[in-house]
């Protein structure tokens, strides 16, 4: 997901100060890492929980939408995995292990059964300077996503670019109009002869401007499209006064963002524990 998220207790790379200047601080990481865990733990609807384990579970047939987010301390590992293991059955999950999980996750997760899926860059950018508009794409306009009609459209268009099984756009739509934290949240769409075509979030919170979901419809890929929405998204952040800008990138998205000025700062590694 084109997403988003301690100091000493990072399980990702080292900041690449050549990119960023003096580079994020660690209070600055621990803040996109809050940043990222509100986002997954809004997905929280059947359950959530924070504490020793952050997990959550939408109920949803698709790992993105289930998980563990944090684990505290790896003092009591095999039974936060049996917790989690037993909280999540019956739907896929993913566990994420970031720059707030502590030193050792990723090896203690493989050792109690995790089966690594991906490593992905977290990028971040300051918000002092934007990038320009990119090449236009005639017609296209950015809109903020308000009404139950458009969201709909949103989650269709986002839910087909990440491949998930067909029928559960409406429950993905209840889930993002009654999540606890959407006063945070600005939705945008990349709308072309009135069909929304792209899609991304930006979540407001602790200081920090987390991307989240930038999708481009397979048909208007490669146009433009995904460089307009990311621009609109950082224009978003700096309205709201934050410094940064964060996401997770895939890897065809890496590049682009690269270009649009983010440097990776960390890495979030993602496993399989359900078996």
């Amino acid at each position: 997901m084109e997403a988003m998220p301690s100091s000493a207790s990072t399980v990702g790379g080292a900041v690449h100060a050549q990119d960023m200047g003096a580079g994020p601080s660690a209070e600055d990481l621990e803040r996109v890492a809050a940043n990222f865990r509100q986002y997954l733990l809004g997905w929280g609807e059947a359950e959530r929980g924070e504490g020793d384990l952050d997990h959550y579970r939408s109920g949803l047939a698709a790992a993105t939408f289930n998980g563990v987010v944090r684990v505290r301390t790896l003092d009591a590992i095999e039974q936060a995995v049996k917790i989690a293991r037993a909280r999540l059955a019956g739907v896929p999950w993913l566990w994420w292990a970031g720059p707030d999980s502590p030193n050792g996750t990723a090896e203690a997760l493989t050792a109690h059964g995790g089966v690594p899926l991906a490593s992905m860059p977290l990028m971040m950018r300051r918000l002092d300077n934007l990038p320009g508009q990119g090449k236009p794409v005639p017609g296209l306009r950015i809109e903020t996503v308000k009404e139950p009609g458009r969201l709909r459209e949103l989650v269709e268009v986002y839910s087909k670019s990440m491949g998930l099984a067909p029928g559960m756009e409406s429950d993905l739509a209840r889930i993002e109009a009654q999540r606890a934290d959407n006063a945070d949240i600005v939705r945008l769409a990349a709308v072309l002869d009135d069909q929304v075509v792209g899609t991304t979030a930006v979540i407001n919170a602790h200081g920090i401007s987390g991307i989240f979901i930038v999708h481009v419809a397979e048909t208007h890929r490669r146009r433009g499209v995904g460089w307009a929405l990311s621009a609109a998204a950082l224009r978003i952040g700096r309205e709201h006064g934050t410094d940064f800008a964060a996401l997770i990138a895939s890897p065809a998205g890496e590049p682009m963002y690269r270009r649009i000025g983010f440097t990776a700062v960390s890495q979030y590694r993602l496993f399989s524990m359900s078996t």
